[in-house]
């Protein structure tokens, strides 16, 4: 039975286009998969703790030797890493906060990297690839070369590279220009956003339709 993870990052509630693209994807998934099963995460709302110095080092030190704390987080990252591995399909809202993604989005990304569990110990290869990444992005400003901030998105550059030690490799879908609706010094720039986010919505719908694997 085809299972999906659907994790949400944004704080902006009903606000959030991030939120509202991973909703769209995650009903044209269950649309394609019936009786597909679906787990939800929302660190959002309930983020994951970050890695400190009582629990932080769960994830390099051996078992026999863990503090309490150190169980305890290596205990959640368990939990997080069955949580990808159960899952056909992984989607994650990323909204883009002051140029790089939410911190609790790399809350979950340190504690999914751990030895053993999302990587072999002894080849050091990813034991999480071979399943579906796909990020629903959203970003307020643009970002597209050749504009005043080309290169100032570093979450969409830096998440390939965080998760790529265990085998997970991310496909982006992306809404920018978000906030010209709500922005007057951005007012011209609403025909571009809402262009952007329609190309978007048309890329998610297209996701496991017949045509877009191949069929």
């Amino acid at each position: 039975m085809a299972h999906l993870l659907h994790i949400d990052s944004s704080i902006r509630g009903d606000s959030s286009v991030s939120r509202k693209l991973s909703a769209r994807a995650a009903a044209v998934w269950r649309a394609a998969h019936p009786g597909g099963t679906v787990t939800y995460r929302d660190l959002g709302r309930d983020p994951l703790p970050h890695l400190d110095a009582a629990g932080g080092l769960a994830n390099m030190v051996p078992p026999d030797q863990h503090t309490a704390a150190q169980t305890e987080t290596r205990a959640l990252t368990q939990e997080l890493v069955n949580e990808v591995k159960e899952a056909d399909t992984v989607l994650l809202g990323l909204p883009l906060y002051n140029f790089g993604a939410p911190s609790s989005v790399k809350a979950w990304v340190d504690h999914l990297i751990a030895l053993g569990l999302s990587i072999d110990p002894e080849t050091h290869a990813g034991l999480l690839g071979g399943r579906e990444f796909i990020v629903l992005a959203s970003r307020g400003g643009g970002y597209n070369d050749g504009t005043p901030r080309e290169g100032w998105d570093h979450a969409e550059a830096w998440l390939p590279h965080g998760v790529a030690s265990m085998g997970l490799e991310p496909r982006f879908i992306t809404a920018q220009l978000t906030l010209a609706e709500v922005t007057p010094a951005m007012a011209e720039l609403i025909p571009l956003a809402k262009e952007s986010l329609a190309a978007a919505e048309r890329q998610i719908d297209a996701l496991w339709s017949p045509v877009s694997a191949g069929v």
